[in-house]
């Protein structure tokens, strides 16, 4: 199996139960999670070495969130013991026409003060296959911007593979500011993940006059910005999660992808996911399926339904972590979406 390197926080999630809204909450169900540790477990289940670099305090909330990584054999061995506090965020889970909400408490935790000082990214990358990062790390501080690049640049030296989830977040920062850090971070980058409001508020892409926010998925708008992609940074891959949402409990779910090379281009089936359990973690499993499905060594249009298939699968779940395994995306993958009990 390849070993692949994440970077990034990890948080303690407070959410509210049986959809409650924060007003009526007396109590929070406790997760721990966070994009690129999301993608650690994810690559871990399915039978990789991952290794998860961050940094946490040094007290039990910090011990209990490399915990949560450990009980999943995701590698910990370099994630630092720095700073004052572990990032908190509020979650309150919508249902039907009623959208989720997130408050975020993260300001200056761990690994928004933390430094290149803090970690030996040469012994970190030292074999390593891969290396994947969002657009949320950098947006946490200008610290943890400073330090994603330099682990980026220790990435490349070590010939490692890098993707990134552009994953724009704008209670962290701004259209224009996450532009200008994430430009300069693509140089580094061989699989750029995103859908089309990233690709706008990170970096600027707008499809032509096609409207991919319409109801009817309108493909061509992602092919004009897939190609505008793949011209100014020579992506080898750029992938696009495809979410349709008819309700909060009740959205399609499908992707696409562009070969940079020939420029060829491909959308996966769809899935009608409803109920939906919980949707945080969705796009986090995605990642981590065309991550697998390429590191496997499977053709990207088969890396891309593994991938829409875990991350289907991961709306089911509660919490952050997506806790299938390869036979469980396998066989949904395959065209088992029966649900039937497993005897």
């Amino acid at each position: 199996m390849a070993k692949l390197v994440t970077m990034g926080e990890i948080m303690l999630r407070l959410s509210t139960p049986n959809n409650e809204k924060f007003i009526q909450a007396d109590e929070f169900d406790v997760n721990y999670g966070g994009g690129e540790a999301n993608v650690a477990v994810s690559l871990a289940n399915y039978g990789h070495d991952v290794e998860f670099v961050t940094a946490v305090p040094k007290n039990p909330i910090g011990e209990c969130a490399v915990a949560a990584l450990r009980k999943y054999n995701v590698g910990t061995k370099h994630i630092a013991k720095c700073g004052e506090r572990l990032g908190i965020y509020y979650l309150e889970t919508g249902s039907a026409m009623r959208a989720s909400a997130v408050v975020y408490d993260r300001a200056h935790s761990s690994i928004a003060t933390a430094t290149a000082a803090n970690f030996d990214f040469n012994e970190i990358f030292k074999d390593a296959d891969w290396f994947h990062f969002t657009g949320i790390t950098p947006a946490v501080s200008d610290e943890a911007a400073e330090l994603t690049e330099a682990a980026l640049k220790a990435a490349k030296a070590n010939g490692v593979t890098v993707s990134v989830d552009l994953n724009f977040r704008k209670k962290l920062w701004s259209s224009e500011k996450a532009q200008k850090v994430m430009t300069n971070l693509m140089q580094y980058v061989d699989v750029c993940i995103g859908n089309e409001e990233d690709a706008e508020k990170v970096l600027g892409f707008k499809p032509g006059n096609t409207d991919v926010t319409s109801g009817e998925l309108e493909l061509q708008g992602y092919v004009d910005i897939f190609n505008q992609m793949v011209d100014k940074f020579n992506f080898k891959y750029v992938v696009s999660s495809l979410r349709e949402s008819f309700s909060a409990s009740d959205n399609g779910w499908s992707a696409c992808i562009m070969d940079g090379a020939t420029r060829e281009f491909y959308h996966s089936k769809k899935y009608r996911v409803t109920p939906i359990v919980d949707r945080v973690g969705g796009g986090d499993s995605f990642a981590a399926g065309v991550i697998c499905g390429l590191v496997d060594g499977k053709d990207f249009k088969g890396a891309l339904e593994y991938a829409v298939a875990a991350s289907a699968l991961k709306h089911t779940i509660p919490g952050d972590f997506n806790l299938v395994t390869r036979e469980d995306v396998e066989t949904l993958a395959g065209g088992d979406g029966s649900g039937r009990v497993q005897r």
